[in-house]
């Protein structure tokens, strides 16, 4: 049974929602104002909270903080007859899920709950799968227990059976494709097609064939009919990975299979139905493309209806030992050796290196490293790092001086500045955390944030 807090100074109002969510089909508890009815939440939990905002004693705006205390769980919808942009965001603020006037539609304020009570579910199925999957390291081929990708799992698996197309963002190396397998491999598409095709590995004439296919006589070389990938993916899902290097003319043609559920193949007169998942994936700032030209909006928009970002390695370092651990057993398994461990020195390098290449460029020193050991242990010289990752990792500080010399006040404010981003980035914003991962005041943190020029 859903419970629901009815929070109201006006006797008429209470009752009139009391009886209209009571036939609704939930069970409502009433309290004439806000102090009576925090007590009540603490020996009951309620699913939401209906509360005025204007109160004697105690106010909704100060009700909505401290119930958030007592029960952070519960949704609050928030009615005035006082409405104002200004109390509408503070309540927001405060963590409000809505917030409505008092001269409301009744069928207006019916859906409002239902809209909240299902976010609630939401959250709640949410943690629940996290839960679950908080001790596992693994969903499909993604490994990983860190809380960035413990999210990612979460949204599969909510995602997984809808028909709304995927965005998927993050750096090279990252794991987009094994993000998209594993949204089909969880989905009822999963007994259908996988079909994966690189939209900048491929010139722009060859591309079109390769997506739509073509009639015989469609060109020179065109002997026979040929189905293209769109229909080798019917009733599955087709992967388009680096989809902002798709051409334009071909972006118009993509976008007409999105709408219409149909395309021409090269040379044909007819259109072909086709029931297909599109998941596209790039490590390109799409809104920019879109803001240069290069990248036509109307398929941004139908393209990013659920975008999923993968962090950088570098965000979420927790996952580097478990990554290490598996591909440490996937290529000794596969090479023949029986290394099942790393040195605590080699972990330490790796856990300080800053992977440009993300998870594959750790996979290619695993995998170099076990092919290179010569003992049942990796130790720290079989680490291979790229020269571009070295660069990228190096301290500056220990930068060798070169005869033509440095500005060393322009080294050293470029050092301050890297530091102060980063306690910034890892702070999420708060000030008062960075202050402590710097060791400084927060009255150095602001000297320095005004000196630098960042508005972080």
């Amino acid at each position: 049974m859903t419970d629901i807090l009815v929070v109201d100074d006006d006797t008429g109002m209470r009752e009139f929602l009391e009886i209209m969510l009571t036939q609704e089909g939930y069970q409502v508890k009433c309290a004439k104002e806000g102090k009576e009815a925090l007590e009540f939440c603490k020996v009951r939990k309620f699913d939401l909270a209906i509360t005025d905002l204007k109160m004697p004693k105690l106010d909704g705006i100060e009700f909505l903080k401290r119930i958030k205390d007592v029960s952070p769980e519960t949704m609050v919808i928030m009615i005035t007859a006082y409405a104002s942009g200004e109390t509408a965001v503070t309540a927001m603020q405060e963590g409000a899920y809505d917030y409505i006037e008092k001269n409301f539609d009744v069928e207006d304020i019916k859906k409002r709950v239902r809209d909240a009570l299902n976010k609630k579910g939401i959250k709640k199925e949410d943690a629940l799968f996290i839960k679950g999957v908080k001790d596992s390291v693994s969903f499909g081929n993604l490994i990983g227990k860190s809380k960035e990708i413990l999210k990612i799992y979460s949204l599969i698996n909510k995602v997984a059976d809808t028909t709304a197309n995927i965005l998927i963002l993050g750096e090279s190396g990252t794991g987009k494709e094994l993000v998209a397998q594993a949204i089909h491999d969880t989905s009822s598409r999963k007994e259908n097609p996988f079909v994966v095709i690189n939209c900048g590995g491929i010139p722009g004439e060859l591309l079109e064939s390769e997506l739509f296919g073509y009639m015989k006589g469609a060109f020179t070389s065109a002997f026979a009919d040929k189905p293209g990938l769109l229909e080798v993916a019917a009733g599955g899902t087709i992967f388009l990975d680096e989809i902002a290097e798709l051409p334009t003319i071909l972006q118009v043609k993509l976008l007409r299979v999105i709408q219409e559920r149909a395309f021409r193949r090269l040379g044909g007169s007819k259109d072909i139905k086709v029931d297909v998942r599109i998941i596209a994936a790039t490590n390109k700032d799409l809104k920019q493309k879109v803001k240069d030209g290069s990248f036509r909006e109307d398929l941004y928009y139908r393209l990013n209806v659920i975008p999923i970002y993968i962090p950088p390695l570098r965000e979420r370092r927790e996952d580097i030992p478990i990554l290490t651990d598996y591909f440490i057993r996937k290529y000794s398994k596969e090479f023949g050796k029986e290394l099942r461990n790393i040195s605590s020195y080699a972990m330490e390098l790796l856990m300080k290196y800053r992977f440009p290449g993300n998870v594959r460029e750790l996979e290619n020193i695993i995998e170099k490293s076990v092919a290179l050991e010569t003992s049942n242990i990796i130790l720290p010289e079989s680490l291979g790092f790229s020269d571009f990752g070295e660069d990228a990792d190096k301290d500056p500080v220990l930068t060798k001086l070169g005869p033509e010399g440095i500005k060393l006040d322009e080294v050293m404010e470029k050092i301050e500045k890297e530091y102060v981003e980063s306690a910034m980035k890892m702070a999420n914003g708060s000030k008062q955390k960075a202050t402590r991962l710097l060791g400084i005041s927060m009255r150095s943190l602001r000297y320095r944030l005004e000196k630098l020029g960042l508005r972080l």
